[in-house]
């Protein structure tokens, strides 16, 4: 009988668990929708709000600057409050700026709306992660955080094509209305399903910044940003790649970005199994695949089939490696987790930019066939860097 009580006890708990990951994962979804929807929608934007296409791609460009400066500062200054009210109000500013972009009257307007949204990303899936890392056992937290960074990809694959299609249809207003109502729903499941936890004490922000400075952690956010500016520095281009050098149609580069972000989910959940099982191994394992396969995408870019092969498992590969870095970023801060996870992203978003700087540097002065070597030399370079980590982890005994 007292077993029989104890595993009735216990039940709701486990019915609980996947409910509140999940709505993790469906904020995450929300955040890469409205991220990346407005790429298929800048000429709807400019023309709505008479700016040329360059002006409108300038909301793309704030918002990833709003990630990576303001994520960080709003962390610090949002450290007292608990983690389940700060995803919150995070979900509450998320619906704000998306409900300011349906009747934004004008272009600064909607920058204005960009940058409020900018702001919740980086925080949320910081406070996100610890709190995914906190709901299973230690030897699971990889396995957790990739759950919820599964909206992020699962965001490419459906979100962003059915963002694009009801801006089409609908009007690029109609677009941000979706992505607000699914903000929506992902406030309801946060005040639902996510449990309060223990709050940690709060540190001072000198305390807090200087669990940032730590030489080590450091390292790890440049690996961040040269892995980013590898993937980025490809990926930006991916269009033209496929339609001047292996001769796809536009309508044809569609589906292939499916099949990408397909492999991206696949990568991410298969990523974070890896890293709950040896951490640091799988993720220089995984960097060299990466630095593999764009070295092969050189020469198998100009084969259809071959490229379609190669963009799967390099999608697949370059999201594996996510989940593991995230929680080493983590492990690396343990006084701050949630300000060094947010950094990690801030991190992400500067390798984002920079790729696509570099990727245009290349192109200008190399050719657009360069641009799959170059992108891996700059993941080779984050190897050599994780490589130094680990032999000094190690030396010192605290290898993971």
């Amino acid at each position: 009988m007292e077993l029989t009580q104890k595993a009735v006890r216990q039940a709701p708990a486990k019915k609980a668990f996947p409910l509140s990951l999940l709505s993790l994962t469906m904020g995450a979804f929300a955040i890469g929708m409205t991220e990346f929807v407005i790429m298929g929608l800048l000429p709807n934007v400019a023309n709505d709000l008479h700016v040329s296409i360059s002006a409108a791609g300038q909301l793309i460009t704030m918002y990833a600057l709003g990630v990576a400066v303001g994520a960080p500062i709003l962390t610090l200054l949002t450290q007292k409050i608990p983690q389940k009210k700060l995803l919150s109000l995070l979900m509450i500013l998320f619906i704000l700026g998306n409900v300011i972009s349906v009747v934004a009257p004008s272009y600064t307007v909607l920058m204005v709306a960009r940058l409020i949204t900018a702001l919740t990303h980086g925080t949320f899936f910081g406070v996100g992660a610890v709190i995914a890392s906190k709901l299973v056992p230690p030897d699971k937290r990889a396995g957790a955080v990739s759950i919820m960074m599964a909206g992020l990809t699962i965001a490419n694959i459906i979100g962003v094509p059915l963002g694009t299609f009801i801006g089409q249809h609908l009007g690029w207003r109609a677009s941000f209305g979706t992505i607000g109502l699914m903000g929506a729903i992902t406030l309801i499941g946060i005040l639902i399903f996510i449990p309060q936890m223990k709050q940690d004490a709060p540190m001072s922000i000198a305390k807090q910044v200087g669990a940032l400075v730590n030489p080590k952690l450091q390292l790890f956010l440049i690996i961040a940003v040269l892995g980013n500016a590898g993937l980025f520095c490809v990926f930006t281009y991916i269009t033209p790649l496929l339609v001047q050098v292996t001769g796809f149609t536009e309508h044809s580069v569609t589906w292939i970005l499916v099949l990408f972000g397909c492999g991206v989910t696949i990568g991410n959940i298969v990523g974070g199994k890896l890293a709950d099982w040896k951490l640091m191994p799988s993720v220089l394992g995984i960097y060299l695949s990466i630095c593999i396969l764009l070295t092969l995408f050189t020469f198998t870019v100009h084969s259809p089939a071959a490229a379609v092969v190669t963009i799967f498992l390099w999608g697949a590969a370059s999201f594996a490696v996510f989940p593991g870095m995230q929680v080493r970023i983590m492990s690396l801060a343990k006084s701050a987790p949630a300000l060094a996870s947010t950094s990690s992203h801030s991190a992400g978003n500067l390798g984002n930019a920079s790729g696509a700087f570099i990727g245009g540097a290349v192109i200008t002065h190399l050719s657009l066939t360069s641009l799959p070597w170059v992108g891996a030399v700059l993941v080779s370079l984050a190897i050599l860097v994780g490589i130094g980590c680990y032999v000094s982890d190690r030396r010192s005994g605290k290898a993971v």
